[in-house]
């Protein structure tokens, strides 16, 4: 990565107004490098608060984790088996989820779900686990963090059938409408990422447009997704480009960056309240 400081997003002279990024990988080894640069960067841009989802699957990511949130009052944790790697998940992982949840090391279950634009694991065996950890979220009393991609309505019949009302966040929101509406109907926040600003994302932004504004937030979904007018300068997304993907939001739904920022704090506050 270049060595220079990234920019935060925002326009040159323009005021610096508290957000959240809710959902950054920060413990992947991508970050390894200088992971408390990209968090001094964050707080420069305005970041507040991060979730950090980590991976149950791999140790590296769960040590990453703890010591972030030892080291930074402002990032919370969340942990999960993501789709991809359902056909790993043990049946060890719910004890797992629960145990977290109860020392309040998590304050959610995830990234889990449903991914059917790749073929990492078998659509039967990703339900099986989405089911096993929604399950286990909701004896825990935790939210949960869905991945949901092309699986819209199969995401929805899951929550459905294991009656989960705990709600949570649908994250870096890909899907159609009706998913959205159905979704917000049963408790959950929908959460932007950088794909909000790609040209041929005007399905994403037509929803960006529908969500009520206490019901939104925005994430980076870092190291992935840099936003548009990024990408030909930045390999690898960080919290501090957020506020590119929520000034893009705020643009969309015809409202101040001032507005669309506060309407995010108060969303992820009441979610996860401090």
């Amino acid at each position: 990565m270049n060595k220079q400081e990234p920019e935060t997003g925002l326009p040159a002279g323009r005021p610096v107004f508290s957000i959240v990024d809710s959902h950054a990988h920060l413990d992947m080894p991508e970050f390894d490098p200088d992971r408390e640069e990209v968090l001094l960067r964050a707080e420069s841009a305005g970041v507040k608060a991060v979730l950090c989802p980590l991976d149950l699957i791999k140790p590296e990511s769960l040590a990453a984790g703890l010591k972030l949130k030892e080291n930074h009052r402002n990032v919370i944790l969340a942990a999960g088996v993501h789709p991809h790697q359902a056909s790993l998940f043990s049946g060890s992982h719910p004890a797992e989820i629960k145990k977290m949840g109860s020392a309040a090391t998590i304050r959610a279950v995830g990234e889990i779900g449903l991914d059917y634009y790749y073929d990492f694991s078998p659509p039967d065996i990703q339900k099986k686990v989405l089911a096993a950890q929604l399950a286990a979220a909701r004896e825990a009393g935790l939210p949960v963090i869905l991945h949901s991609r092309l699986s819209g309505p199969d995401i929805i019949a899951l929550v459905e059938a294991e009656k989960f009302a705990n709600g949570g966040i649908l994250h870096c929101f890909t899907e159609d409408r009706p998913t959205a509406e159905r979704m917000l109907d049963l408790g959950f926040y929908v959460s932007f990422a950088g794909i909000l600003t790609y040209p041929k994302a005007e399905n994403v932004r037509e929803v960006a447009r529908y969500v009520p504004c206490d019901r939104i937030l925005v994430e980076t979904d870092s190291p992935y997704l840099v936003p548009g007018p990024l990408r030909n300068r930045w390999k690898r997304n960080e919290p501090a480009f957020v506020v590119e993907t929520a000034a893009r939001l705020a643009e969309i739904r015809k409202t101040s960056y001032e507005a669309l920022a506060a309407a995010v704090m108060a969303n992820y506050g009441r979610l996860f309240p401090v």
